[in-house]
């Protein structure tokens, strides 16, 4: 199959792909929730929320909470991880040259005999035919068949929560990004051929019970339950300690990073609401740990 026929062939799935780069939830009514995802951040001269997010969700999950409307309609700007109703700024051709392999290499040249075989099973079990994943690399297979298992259930991300406030604030509030799609597309691809293949092969075994896992995350997301989402979303972690390199590239890194840029709104006069993916708020280095640590006022809303 060549290239262009590839390209064709994914255009409908690739903005899911990379809505779903940390955090894949399903979705439910959060109207009743006795906390909120949502963290006030202030300093002495201005206030921050902080928004978790959740990329996919379903049409019945709005409304969302007053708390959480309440919180967008005060602030003055919206920050995004990265803004995905601005999809055509994507370089797509840098994409495809950094999601699939080229000329003559594949897959199978790149991952183990184990490896391969499991991905025959859950391609077939996910009804993609071989040739179209064969010279895929493994980071993004791992986040397509990911995507496509929360299609065929109706998940979408035009539901997303980035989305939502995204279409709210256009052409009412300035939108800025903390990072863009370009940026979290290099950090996958600069994933090593090991680490690529862990990220595949945790993927290919949690296939089976993907719906499952994300309906505990939405109980946890729902009602504010911060322990408890956190020790779904660190089950790599604690499984396999190889995974430690992988969450200092994917998340923790980039919550250091994220979270100086909005310490950076705090020191302005504008109120940012700001809109992350969930797992970056989590833990020890979450952000929101690391701007208690800095000496803010944190309070979740």
């Amino acid at each position: 199959m060549s290239l262009k026929s590839e390209t064709v062939r994914l255009n409908k799935i690739i903005s899911v792909i990379f809505l779903t780069v940390i955090f894949i939830c399903t979705g439910y009514s959060l109207s009743h929730a006795e906390k909120n995802f949502l963290w006030r951040v202030q300093s002495k001269r201005n206030t921050v929320y902080v928004l978790g997010s959740i990329h996919l969700l379903k049409k019945d999950v709005y409304p969302l909470s007053r708390t959480i409307e309440g919180a967008f309609e005060k602030s003055d700007v919206l920050a995004v991880e990265a803004d995905v109703n601005d999809i055509n700024r994507l370089d797509l051709q840098k994409l495809m040259e950094s999601a699939f392999y080229p000329g003559g290499d594949s897959l199978e040249r790149h991952v183990s005999g184990k490896t391969f075989n499991l991905i025959r099973e859950e391609t077939a079990r996910a009804g993609l035919p071989m040739e179209l994943v064969y010279n895929q690399r493994p980071w993004f297979l791992g986040l397509t068949l990911e995507s496509v298992e929360l299609m065929k259930s109706g998940y979408d991300p035009n539901y997303g929560i980035d989305k939502h406030f995204l279409s709210k604030a256009e052409g009412r509030k300035k939108i800025s990004e903390l990072e863009n799609l370009d940026y979290q597309i290099s950090l996958l691809a600069g994933l090593n051929d090991e680490e690529q293949e862990m990220f595949l092969l945790y993927t290919l075994r949690e296939l089976k019970i993907l719906v499952q896992e994300v309906d505990k995350l939405v109980d946890a997301w729902k009602t504010g339950a911060v322990e408890k989402m956190e020790s779904i979303e660190t089950k790599s972690l604690t499984e396999d300690r190889r995974f430690n390199t992988i969450y200092d590239k994917l998340i923790y890194k980039r919550n250091r990073n994220m979270a100086q840029k909005i310490e950076g709104y705090l020191n302005t006069n504008r109120t940012y609401f700001v809109v992350v993916g969930a797992a970056h708020l989590l833990g020890d280095k979450g952000i929101i740990r690391l701007l208690k640590d800095k000496g803010y006022s944190v309070e979740q809303l």
